[in-house]
């Protein structure tokens, strides 16, 4: 997230998308201030056959705001952002409106959202979800006639799906940028130790400015939040995340109802078997969550999970072996890597789970009680 402009004397460089470190490598978007005076300009990068990106521009980008945040002797940052509702609430990324150089993450001290129409207004931010990374805004809405987007659904997206970005990329407001759905279910880095699950990725056109701003399907509905980008150069190489819908319906209610987010927590790092790994370490089954760590205090070591103990190379990897495997969490599979995080996320603190796992060649049920999920590992 970078800098530039009318602010130019205030703005730093904004916290990476991951953990606010200064690692290139998980990049997002915060951008350069610097208000524009005129017509929008709209800057069209790629096109995807059959999709048609001007119209979805047509349709959404009066809803699409660039978000200008103030943190005092910590600089400034800008982004982009969607209106939600005619009430005045605006969704953005919550590294856009917060900021962890004191070591804590804290609200900016201000916050202005500018609209295509160039009116710019003061934002009072309602909340922010670190694990997410979606804040929650909201704004007086008289005088200002509001264009919210409508939320799609990211439980059927197709990788080769057409999709759509609108943002404030290097400052240039409302540009648009149009690709396909790379990937789903991706697991990339959230403002916590934790990782944000299903996350989208694209090859639509994503850069620093971006954050915050609608990733878009040809229906003009909101599919994520574009958040950060993979790079060494610190701009857009072809594979950008965002954050699925789904997190953010779920973040926006919470942040709604009381100003933050909770989410479940189980205790424990795991690796996923697969069927070469299992028949090496000689496990009766082709799936699961192998535990290979189980946190000291947590809900898992209360309910009597085991870590592994062992450590084993094999074709390329290295696994600790001899410890749980996780099956099932209420009856669902644990097959893909993201799987038991997803399964768990799912829930909520202080709920009771059955686990189905694999130890010592048989197969048991365990009870256990969630916890609330840390904003860091306990001794990590």
């Amino acid at each position: 997230m970078k800098a530039r402009g009318v602010l130019a004397a205030l703005l730093c460089l904004a916290l990476l998308a991951g953990c606010g470190s200064s690692d290139s490598t998980n990049t997002d978007a915060s951008a350069q201030a610097g208000s524009q005076s005129g017509a929008p300009q709209v800057i069209v990068e790629t096109s995807a056959n059959g999709f048609d990106a001007a119209q979805v521009y047509r349709e959404a980008s009066p809803g699409v705001v660039t978000i200008r945040s103030i943190f005092g002797s910590a600089g400034a940052a800008e982004g982009s952002g969607f209106v939600l509702d005619t009430d005045g609430r605006i969704v953005t990324n919550a590294h856009v409106v917060t900021d962890e150089s004191s070591g804590k993450r804290v609200p900016a001290k201000e916050v202005f959202v500018e609209f295509p129409d160039r009116n710019v207004v003061p934002a009072e931010i309602v909340g922010f979800d670190p694990f997410a990374d979606v804040a929650l805004l909201k704004i007086e809405p008289d005088g200002f006639p509001l264009h919210p987007l409508e939320l799609g659904d990211d439980a059927d997206l197709q990788v080769g799906q057409p999709v759509a970005a609108i943002g404030s990329p290097f400052g240039e407001m409302q540009s648009l940028s149009s690709g396909i759905i790379s990937a789903t279910d991706r697991s990339v880095k959230s403002l916590t130790d934790f990782q944000i699950e299903g996350a989208i990725q694209t090859d639509a056109s994503i850069n620093p400015g971006n954050s915050g701003g609608p990733l878009l399907d040809a229906g003009a509905r909101v599919l994520g939040i574009n958040e950060q980008i993979e790079t060494n150069s610190g701009s857009n190489s072809g594979v950008g995340f965002a954050v699925p819908v789904s997190a953010i319906k779920r973040s926006i209610a919470q942040l709604e109802a009381k100003g933050s987010a909770e989410y479940a927590y189980i205790g424990v790092s795991s690796q996923a078997l697969y069927p070469q790994l299992a028949e090496k370490l000689g496990l009766d089954t082709t799936f699961g969550g192998l535990l290979a760590e189980v946190v000291p205090g947590g809900p898992a070591e209360k309910a009597g999970l085991r870590g592994g103990d062992k450590e084993l190379k094999f074709q390329a990897g290295q696994y600790s072996t001899g410890g749980d495997v996780i099956l099932q969490v209420d009856g669902k599979d644990v097959v893909r890597p993201d799987d038991l995080a997803r399964l768990v996320a799912a829930k909520k603190p202080g709920e009771t789970v059955t686990l189905t796992i694999l130890r010592d060649g048989e197969k048991k049920q365990v009870k256990l009680t969630l916890g609330k999920r840390p904003d860091s590992v306990p001794g990590g």
